[in-house]
């Protein structure tokens, strides 16, 4: 399965929409040079929705915390939510979720953003 994403920009925040597989660092360039964009557009809270992600291995994990490290570098935060249970599972076990602000839904996620 082929790893797309999908950026809206809102009022104060960009909803990243990750679908497929990520499971090789290329696949994720197009991904952190648009959010690097975003960046330079002064917006840097982002909120990942993850509920189209069927599986990650550890490339998918690695783009999460550039992506963590972009937003937060620059002032932000990135928050994951819709999660399945394998890709939950994998952040509860790399506990990256001691890293990462985990969020059960969107409207919590925006919550969690502060805007």
């Amino acid at each position: 399965m082929v790893f797309e994403f999908n950026i809206q920009k809102q009022s104060g925040y960009a909803s990243i929409h990750l679908s497929g597989e990520l499971i090789e660092k290329g696949q994720a360039t197009d991904l952190l040079q648009q959010c690097g964009q975003l960046i330079t557009e002064e917006c840097n809270k982002w909120m990942l929705d993850l509920s189209g992600l069927k599986y990650m291995n550890s490339s998918g994990l690695n783009t999460l915390i550039t992506l963590l490290s972009k937003a937060r570098t620059a002032g932000g935060e990135a928050v994951l939510y819709g999660m399945n249970k394998k890709v939950n599972d994998l952040i509860i076990i790399t506990k990256l979720n001691t890293l990462f602000k985990v969020a059960s839904s969107q409207e919590e996620a925006v919550k969690m953003l502060d805007i």
